[in-house]
C-alpha cells in the first residue's frame, strides 16, 4: 500500500466476518457471530493494523463503524496523529480499530514493540478466564467440565433468579475447586438482586459483574456489596471511571467500549490511582483484538480474553490459551 503524496497516510477498511462454533447466549442476546472491522495504516514503508468488534448495546455496529471511520479518513490521510484520533471520534469500535493500527504503526517506525512504546514490562502468560453462555445447567455443568480444569470460570446470568441460582450451583457441584465470577450483564435489579446474592456466596463466587442497568448506578449507593461488584457497562470510557468508587470494586476494560488501547490503558492507571480493581475483556474478537487487550491485562487483576475461543476460524498466529494461561506471540500483532 502506498502512502498519499501530501506525506499523510493511506488507511484501509476492510469488514471480516467469524462465525461461532454453536450460539452463544448472555442476558436479551444470542449471537452466531462476529462482524469485524479491520483497519491497516500505511505510510508506505511501515503498516499498522487494529480490529474493532464494536459495542452492540449501543448500536455500535459494523454499518456505524464503517461511517465513523470514514469520517474520519480524510483526517488521517492528510496527517492527523494517534493523540488527534482521540478527539476525531468518540469511544468505540472504529476508534479502536485505528488507534491499535496507530500503535503498530509507531512500533515499526521507532523499532520498538508496542509493549516498550507503552511503558510496560515485557509481557507474561496471564490467567485468563473461560466464560459459559447461559444454558439449562446441566448443559453448563457438563461444559465446566469440558474446559480447561486451570482456568477460571465466568458464568453469565440471564436475571431469572432461580434458574440463575440452579446454573451456579450445578457449575459449583461439577467443578468444586474452581474460580467463578458471573456476568449478570444489567439484567437484575434492586428487588431481585437481594435473592440472588446468598445463593453467590454459598457458591463461593468470587464477583459479580454488571448486576443493574446503565444508568441505574445510584441504586448501588449505600448498598451492602458481599462480594466485588465490577462495572462493564456502566464504564464505557475514562470519563466514566471516577463515578465507580463508592458503587463498584472494579472496573472492566474492554478496547471496543473505551476505543482503543490509549484510552485502555488511562483507564487502567485512572481506576488503579482511585482504589478500585482492574479487569480486562473482550467484545468477542479474533486473536488481533485480544493482542492489545492482552497489554492492557498487564496491568490488571482479573483477565478475561476468550474471545478466538468462541470461534469457527481464527487469525494465524493466534493466542495460545493453555493450563489456564493465554499468551499473546508478538507476532500477532505490535512487533517493531
Amino acid at each position: 500500500m502506498a502512502a498519499p503524496s501530501n506525506g499523510g497516510l493511506a488507511l484501509s477498511l476492510a469488514v471480516e466476518r467469524f462465525p461461532y462454533h454453536r450460539p452463544f447466549r448472555i442476558s436479551g442476546h444470542v449471537f452466531t457471530e462476529t462482524a469485524l472491522l479491520v483497519a491497516e495504516l500505511s505510510d508506505g514503508a511501515h503498516r499498522g493494523r487494529g480490529e474493532g468488534a464494536g459495542v452492540y448495546y449501543l448500536g455500535d455496529d459494523i454499518g456505524h463503524m464503517l461511517d465513523e471511520a470514514e469520517r474520519v479518513r480524510p483526517a488521517i490521510e492528510a496527517g492527523a496523529t494517534r493523540a488527534e484520533l482521540q478527539r476525531l471520534l468518540p469511544p468505540g469500535g472504529a476508534r479502536n480499530a485505528i488507534d491499535c493500527a496507530f500503535w503498530e504503526l509507531e512500533a515499526q517506525r521507532a523499532g520498538r514493540p508496542v509493549w516498550q512504546l507503552a511503558g510496560l514490562e515485557a509481557p507474561r502468560p496471564l490467567p485468563s478466564t473461560l466464560t459459559l453462555g447461559a444454558d439449562a445447567p446441566a448443559a453448563m455443568a457438563e461444559a465446566a467440565l469440558a474446559i480447561d480444569r486451570a482456568a477460571p470460570i465466568k458464568v453469565k446470568l440471564t436475571g431469572d433468579v432461580d434458574e440463575d441460582l440452579a446454573r451456579i450451583a450445578a457449575i459449583r457441584a461439577a467443578r468444586p475447586d474452581a474460580w467463578i465470577g458471573v456476568d449478570a450483564n444489567q439484567s437484575y435489579n434492586l428487588q431481585t438482586l437481594p435473592r440472588l446474592m446468598p445463593g453467590l456466596l454459598g457458591a463461593k463466587v468470587a464477583q459479580l459483574e454488571q448486576p443493574l442497568a446503565r444508568g441505574r448506578e445510584a441504586d448501588l449507593d449505600g448498598l451492602e456489596r458481599p462480594l466485588p461488584f465490577v462495572a462493564d457497562e456502566s464504564a464505557l470510557s475514562l470519563g466514566d471511571t471516577e463515578a465507580l468508587v463508592g458503587r463498584f470494586d472494579a472496573v472492566n476494560i474492554k478496547l471496543d467500549k473505551c476505543g482503543g488501547l490509549t484510552e485502555g490503558l488511562a483507564i487502567a492507571r485512572q481506576a488503579r490511582a482511585l482504589g478500585l480493581d482492574v479487569m480486562v475483556g473482550n467484545m468477542m474478537g479474533s486473536s488481533l483484538s485480544m493482542a492489545p487487550s492482552y497489554l492492557v491485562g498487564q496491568l490488571c487483576d482479573i483477565v478475561d480474553l476468550d474471545g478466538p475461543t468462541f470461534l469457527a476460524r481464527d487469525r494465524h498466529p493466534g493466542v495460545v490459551y493453555e493450563n489456564g494461561m493465554i499468551h499473546c506471540p508478538q507476532a500477532i500483532w505490535g512487533a517493531a
